[in-house]
């Protein structure tokens, strides 16, 4: 049974390959079969169509959080199952002898448990290879399936700081631009608090919060699948809001700190195109505009009456449209894909911030009304 041999040898090199790209190959592979992408998008398809069995809200939402760590856990014993069945079906195929009780057993099943048991180092001893080639192969599986288990221990610590890095920036956005997140907010806000100053740190902290959010998920893509804690919250609504507060400092925003936000929005469109590519979404547009003409209206006029040195109209419009139209079709694509809800430019009506609410509590305390730290002259 050589051809038997030579899809077992496959197997288990189709496997190994896979958890190696996946876990230790720091980069986006680009060839388009892989296991571990078949494997995600046949599962995330199936998920999202069952999610429809709950109504729109927390429910939803909390049968969608359970999908990123559920299919880590998935994968990972599609990888251990592939290894033990390829291993299972060479020593099968090439007859290597295993003895129970000084007799010998050739079915599957023996084959199947001994590899089993090799892999996972158990050592019971209960099934023994009798010859050299056997027992060194046996040897083989016994360190391929150690250094698996160790290679999945050593990379969950990994994904998971890589997951609370990215979910720091986004709770930080709770205070300074509603939940969910909006451009208009932050804006407004930074405002009234007359900090307009800070506005280039913040916007450096969000080039960096890109870059390291299209390192961390092209070599982790399991990370996408990760949902915030907050229903009102997602990596996808956050790279948005720094896309259209990028946009509206360079199109709209008189004296503003046009370089730095070049810099941040090149950075945040750089991680929606990129990510659409590895999960393979083409640009989108969608049928409602996010920013037709009588909100872009109220926006304005907002951030007028909030102090910020807006340019007119029609200017703002034509420019605007013109960044919109560079990444609004990547972060649709994201957005529909990941079952994610996009944020405005500006909410309908003043937002309550997830940290203003709590169960325990029935008045939502106001930033502006906390008490400020006292100045020298309480101290004389």
């Amino acid at each position: 049974m050589a051809w038997l041999a030579i899809v077992a040898v496959a197997l288990i090199v189709v496997v190994f390959i896979d958890t190696f790209e996946t876990m230790i190959l720091p980069r986006r592979v680009r060839h388009s079969y892989r296991l571990a992408r078949t494997y995600y998008f046949s599962a995330w398809f199936l998920w999202r169509m069952s999610s429809r069995l709950f109504p729109i809200g927390r429910w939803r939402h909390s049968f969608l959080s359970i999908f990123g760590p559920l299919s880590l856990l998935g994968l990972v014993i599609i990888w251990a199952l592939g290894l033990i069945l390829g291993f299972a079906l060479l020593n099968w195929s090439l007859g290597t002898a295993i003895s129970v009780a000084n007799e010998t057993d050739t079915s599957f099943t023996a084959y199947l448990y001994f590899s089993g048991t090799t892999f996972f180092t158990l050592g019971y001893g209960d099934l023994v290879p009798t010859g050299a080639f056997g027992r060194t192969l046996g040897v083989v599986e016994a360190g391929v399936g150690f250094g698996f288990l160790a290679m999945v221990i050593s990379y969950l610590p990994v994904l998971y700081q890589a997951f609370s890095r990215r979910e720091i920036t986004i709770s930080m956005l709770d205070a300074r631009a509603g939940s969910p997140p909006s451009a208009g907010e932050f804006l407004r806000r930074i405002a009234g608090s007359r900090a307009v100053a800070d506005v280039g740190d913040m916007l450096g902290d969000w080039e960096r919060w890109a870059a390291e959010l299209l390192e961390s998920h092209l070599s982790y893509p399991v990370l996408s699948y990760y949902r915030s804690q907050h229903d009102n919250q997602s990596w996808v609504a956050a790279l948005t809001m720094i896309l259209d507060a990028s946009a509206l400092l360079i199109a709209g925003v008189d004296g503003s700190d046009s370089y730095r936000a070049r810099l941040t929005f090149a950075m945040a469109r750089h991680v929606a195109v990129d990510l659409g590519l590895v999960f393979q979404r083409p640009p989108l547009t969608l049928a409602a505009d996010r920013l037709p003409t009588t909100e872009l209206t109220r926006l304005l006029k907002t951030l007028r009456e909030a102090g910020i040195p807006m340019r007119d109209e029609p200017a703002v419009a034509k420019a605007l449209s013109e960044l919109r139209e560079l990444y609004e079709p990547f972060v649709n694509a994201l957005t529909v894909h990941f079952q994610f809800e996009l944020p405005p430019f500006q909410p309908t009506q003043p937002p309550v911030d997830n940290w203003q609410t709590s169960p325990w509590t029935a008045r939502s305390p106001d930033l502006g009304a906390l008490p400020t730290a006292p100045t020298n002259e309480h101290f004389h």
